[in-house]
């Protein structure tokens, strides 16, 4: 593989509302207590963002914990997303019309036109 090759990125979809609701969790202040009860001590902001948004960084305990509460596995939680890479446009050489556009054109001061 080249140097130039794109990389592949790697992603991931947040399941944490989707699981709760399919257990009849609808309030994210709902898992404050269960959290706490397992060690876990979150505010009711911290729960909600965790919930609402896509986390960036989980702690094992955390993760661990929700998976007791929600009684699934953390491949139910977090599902692995793989978006291939863009291919690479080549890049033609410039034309001489390119050229021209792209350097400016060098002025010219004629004798008349300085300023006394």
């Amino acid at each position: 593989m080249s140097a130039k090759a794109a990389t592949m990125k790697v992603g991931y979809r947040w399941h944490l509302r989707m699981m709760m609701a399919e257990r009849g969790m609808f309030a994210t202040s709902d898992l404050v207590p269960l959290l706490a009860a397992r060690g876990v001590v979150l505010s009711r902001e911290q729960v909600y963002r965790l919930v609402a948004k896509v986390p960036e960084r989980l702690s094992l305990t955390t993760l661990a914990a929700l998976c007791d509460i929600l009684d699934c596995t953390p491949a139910e939680l977090i599902e692995p997303v793989r978006s291939a890479p863009k291919p690479a446009a080549a890049k033609a050489e410039p034309t001489r019309a390119t050229v021209r556009q792209i350097r400016p054109r060098p002025a010219r001061v004629s004798p008349e036109s300085t300023i006394r």
